[in-house]
């Protein structure tokens, strides 16, 4: 099933993605923000395939991902891409 949700943080975070049984298969995150270096959020993306929709796992996978790979994010945090991907609705 495919959802799509729009995020307001301190910038805007959109995201689209598949979901099967709870499990993400592909995610693509856009927005207004800025990440360094900038192809970080492919390697974000990566991270996140294969994770439940649950909060935990979500922040665990977004915060590992920023802290090992050395990646700015400025005026964002981990929760904020969490509260993105977890208020995306099925299209539909």
């Amino acid at each position: 099933m495919k959802f799509k949700g729009v995020y307001k943080a301190a910038k805007l975070i959109k995201v689209s993605m598949e979901v099967d049984n709870g499990i993400i298969k592909s995610i693509r995150i856009t927005g207004d923000f800025f990440m360094y270096p900038e192809d970080a959020i492919r390697g974000l993306e990566n991270a996140l395939v294969g994770a439940k929709l649950d909060a935990v796992e979500l922040e665990g996978r977004v915060s590992k991902f920023l802290s090992e790979g050395s990646v700015e994010f400025p005026m964002m945090t981990a929760r904020d891409i969490v509260n993105a991907i977890l208020s995306a609705k099925p299209e539909g």
